[in-house]
């Protein structure tokens, strides 16, 4: 029998958790945001736009932008430190994917309170 010391930071089981709770976030506001369609039934832009005027579904819909975003970037991160072994490019990769990733958070931000 071989005795472990497990040592470290766990950045994996923070990343495994965090990943689980942005898909649990992801989930209830799918199923929240289906009742309310179903409930509403919004058949003209200007329904849906009152559905989304909603501060609670506004802030609601950002929350989940930012969790797809978040557990996407812990996917895509990991992909890249797995199988990109030249560090330069997987740096490169890094700094890409964290841009286009806050840049579509700022954007879904800019949609949402334009409304």
């Amino acid at each position: 029998m071989i005795n472990r010391i497990v040592v470290g930071a766990h950045y994996g089981l923070k990343d495994w958790i965090v990943q689980r709770a942005t898909a649990v976030i992801m989930a209830v506001y799918s199923v929240l945001i289906v009742a309310v369609l179903l409930a509403v039934k919004p058949a003209s832009f200007e329904a849906w736009q009152g559905v989304f005027a909603n501060g609670l579904i506004k802030f609601m819909t950002f929350l989940f932008f930012v969790s797809l975003f978040y557990h996407t970037w812990i996917g895509v991160r990991d992909i890249w430190m797995d199988y990109v072994k030249p560090v330069g490019l997987r740096l490169a990769l890094h700094v890409l994917t964290a841009t286009v990733l806050v840049g579509y958070t700022a954007w879904a931000a800019a949609i949402l309170w334009r409304l």
